[in-house]
């Protein structure tokens, strides 16, 4: 990837809403290539997305957890994403080495919302599950350096 579109993505991802005339102001090119970089960025899936993030907190779901899943049988067929996939509180789901097949990040509302989703998670997925609950977040949704 060349470097004005290193800088281009990296101006984006800490400010999506960005207008293509400060994109372009700060990244020293006019409004009409930016806008055709950033397209091209978007087609050839470099950009994939824009997102507005959310206060957990103030939308009402203030515990996270990280959820560790490990099968019952590992033999079983390895279909945990998709089996979870219409689990909404699970924010994100990552396949991991170690002694646990997958590591869920989840936002749920209280303690007892935490039990059902841990309880949801056993019977969908058939797995037994370790659990991490966050104390406090220093920061997260970083961009990355690019």
């Amino acid at each position: 990837m060349e470097e004005i579109d290193r800088r281009i993505v990296s101006l984006l991802s800490r400010n999506g809403r960005m207008s293509f005339t400060e994109l372009a102001r700060q990244a020293g090119l006019s409004v009409s290539a930016v806008h055709q970089r950033v397209r091209r960025l978007e087609t050839d899936g470099v950009i994939t997305g824009y997102v507005a993030l959310c206060d957990p907190v103030v939308i009402g779901l203030p515990l996270t957890a990280f959820v560790s899943i490990k099968p019952f049988d590992p033999a079983a067929p390895d279909d945990l994403p998709e089996r979870l996939a219409g689990v909404t509180a699970i924010e994100a789901c990552h396949s991991v080495a170690g002694d646990e097949s997958y590591i869920l990040k989840v936002r749920v509302a209280s303690p007892s919302a935490l039990e059902d989703l841990l309880q949801q998670i056993r019977t969908i997925a058939n797995v037994s599950t370790r659990t991490t609950v966050v104390l406090s977040t220093a920061y997260e949704n970083r961009p990355p350096e690019i």
